[in-house]
């Protein structure tokens, strides 16, 4: 088929043609920022789940929604360095001006622009080229202490929302990078935005792990932010995630191929999203047969091996790489952290350190008490396929 018209880009963050099995996780998203407007309360979201499952598409759905709907919005993906004031300092201005040109809000923003002034001031965060001309406000958001000023920032953001008749929706990407002060503070300002009843959104994307975390951050976190669980589709919708975009170019798959690729991706939608690419450059004619879909294999794993997995297999030290090649000889993860040791010929204590450091690269995470798993769904498959030429 022609190649122009492949309906599958596999990418990071990339829109799939067709965004099946999330139709319950956008609406509640779509009744979360509609409430907003009204001044009615709805709790933040944060969507957890491995790598390739979607969290970053479905963030950007939902920046796109709360925007067609007149929300501000701001996006960041946090790094695993820079702190997250000086990332939403320029965001914040940002909403601030825009909020400004309505009449009833410029009290209430040139509150906020003081406060933001004593914000970046107090943390001695740098502007760039970002002018806030106003004098700061002192005795708000300038303790120095996150925690407490963030919260004050918050809040008048959100006042001179209010004010406009508009909502600010902050949408975070990569929460797991968070330091836990930050996180901390985080949670503290929307849950005093929630008691004032303002109309600010929060919806977050992170690894598993983002739910401990937020949990050892505050302990009401868990009250606070609903948490849907991002995972591989059904196989319902994991077909029709491939079948939709190809008829939509008049072209057709057969059953059997479509039940192969399931198979091979376990559901995985970027895992589907390059399977559905590769099975449709090798049709020929107008239909993807099973035996395009079989043969589609080997290109499909090249693309991952040398792209989706390298990638993150790169940013391992040689002795955390030992650790995770051990991990993927056990098996099917989870994995015992003591099942590991034995293998590496180590206690699990003395592993703690590299285990842990490997945790904070994102590779691997906790899903109970003991054990480990990867965030990469099939890594373990990788990495056994590819030995001989990692080791």
């Amino acid at each position: 088929m022609d190649p122009v018209r492949n309906p599958f880009a596999p990418g990071a963050g990339s829109q799939p043609p067709e965004l099946a099995g999330r139709q319950l996780i956008i609406e509640d998203a779509r009744v979360a920022i509609e409430r907003a407007l009204l001044g009615k309360p709805s709790r933040s979201q944060m969507f957890l789940g491995l790598r390739g499952v979607g969290k970053t598409v479905l963030l950007n759905a939902v920046e796109t929604m709360a925007k067609e709907r007149g929300h501000f919005t701001s996006i960041i993906e946090a790094p695993e360095s820079k702190p997250l004031g000086e990332l939403l300092l320029p965001r914040v201005h940002q909403v601030l001006r825009k909020l400004s040109l309505t009449d009833n809000a410029k009290a209430k923003v040139h509150d906020a622009m003081r406060a933001l002034r004593s914000f970046a001031s107090a943390f001695k965060f740098e502007y760039g080229d970002l002018a806030i001309a106003v004098d700061p406000e002192v005795g708000i958001a300038d303790s120095g202490d996150l925690e407490n000023d963030l919260p004050e920032l918050f809040v008048r953001v959100g006042e001179a929302a209010k004010a406009a008749g508009k909502a600010w929706t902050l949408l975070i990407d990569e929460v797991q990078y968070l330091g836990q002060k930050d996180l901390a503070a985080l949670i503290v300002s929307l849950h005093k935005i929630n008691q004032a009843n303002l109309p600010v959104l929060f919806f977050g994307a992170g690894l598993p792990q983002v739910a401990a975390l937020s949990g050892e951050a505050k302990s009401y976190a868990e009250r606070l932010f609903h948490y849907p669980d991002i995972g591989a589709l059904s196989e319902s919708d994991a077909k029709a995630a491939i079948r939709q975009p190809v008829n939509d170019e008049g072209a057709r798959i057969e059953d059997d191929a479509l039940t192969e690729i399931f198979l091979k991706t376990r559901g995985y939608p970027y895992f589907l999203q390059e399977w559905g690419h590769q099975s449709w450059n090798l049709a020929q004619g107008d239909t993807i047969t099973l035996n395009d879909a079989r043969q589609a294999e080997a290109r499909t794993l090249k693309r991952l091996d040398e792209g989706f997995f390298k990638v993150r297999f790169d940013r391992l030290t040689p002795k955390e790489r030992e650790y995770v090649i051990a991990m993927a000889k056990l098996g099917n993860g989870p994995y015992r952290s003591s099942d590991i040791a034995d293998a590496l010929g180590e206690t699990a204590q003395s592993l703690g350190p590299r285990r842990a450091q490997i945790i904070s690269k994102g590779m691997i995470y906790s899903p109970s008490h003991g054990d480990i798993a990867f965030t990469v769904p099939m890594f373990n498959n990788y990495l056994i396929r590819n030995l001989a030429i990692i080791v």
